[in-house]
């Protein structure tokens, strides 16, 4: 995080997947991290249940208290259900396929807000009536005329987009109702096709299969991940991916996957 210039204390909300260590190992250093930096904001932590646990544990035998509110919310791996919502992102479960109780989850945006024609407004124009037209109302006069419609003021709505998170899992059409239409998926792919038969005893898939999920899911691009340490060179799997899903890349730590202006 400190070398692509991330700032931890900008981080209010953490999702975790499962329980196998190189998916949560980490999460210690960190929160102890926001801590000696001096962070006073509450904390949402989501994942399944033992989580809350682990790190309570942990802060009791090192004699801990943080500076801040940990709050823990237990994500039910078994079902499809929204688990946080602010004003901006709505965040579901997506029950995954693997060895342990694991969740995926699907982050979407909600509809933006029309975009104001700055140089088409008066310079009186009051504060109110610029969230009313954002809002997509037109604005009448005293004689209940309309003096501002809406679509000759404003701009569409910027796109909302899209973006599900699945790791780990073996293959499993089971997701493909709550990922449909995705602009982005990032799908485990920890073997190539050769190894199939592998990745399915070990609750993972292949590169083959995620660009198979992607495709029947109508998902716009795929991110591939969890790569088995066999793997020296990475382009196999993209290549593999990209005979069943064209729009299929390698997720590589810093790197940045653009899906459009937001």
């Amino acid at each position: 995080m400190k070398r692509f210039h991330i700032r931890a204390q900008r981080i209010n909300n953490i999702f975790i997947s499962h329980l196998h260590g190189d998916h949560y190992l980490g999460l210690m250093g960190l929160l102890s991290t926001m801590h000696l930096l001096g962070r006073k904001k509450p904390l949402k932590l989501y994942g399944p249940k033992g989580l809350a646990e682990i790190i309570t544990l942990q802060l009791k035998y090192s004699e801990t208290v943080f500076n801040y509110e940990v709050e823990f919310h237990t994500v039910d791996t078994q079902v499809h259900r929204v688990v946080h919502e602010d004003d901006f992102i709505r965040v579901h479960s997506i029950p995954l396929n693997h060895r342990i109780p694991c969740s995926g989850y699907l982050f979407e945006e909600k509809p933006k807000k029309r975009r104001i024609i700055k140089e088409m407004l008066p310079p009186d124009f009051s504060v109110r009536n610029i969230v009313r037209l954002k809002n997509g109302e037109d604005i009448e006069d005293e004689e209940g005329n309309i003096a501002y419609e809406n679509t000759k003021y404003t701009h569409p709505p910027k796109k909302s987009f899209k973006y599900a998170y699945c790791s780990d899992t073996k293959y499993d059409e089971s997701i493909l109702p709550y990922i449909q239409g995705v602009d982005m998926l990032y799908h485990e792919s920890t073997f190539l096709d050769e190894q199939a038969e592998r990745a399915a005893n070990t609750f993972h898939s292949t590169a083959k299969e995620a660009a198979t999920i992607a495709k029947k899911a109508g998902a716009g691009r795929l991110l591939l991940g969890h790569f088995s340490i066999r793997y020296k060179e990475l382009e196999p799997l993209k290549e593999e991916a990209r005979t069943v899903f064209e729009n299929s890349d390698l997720a590589i730590e810093g790197e940045d996957y653009v899906l459009g202006n937001s």
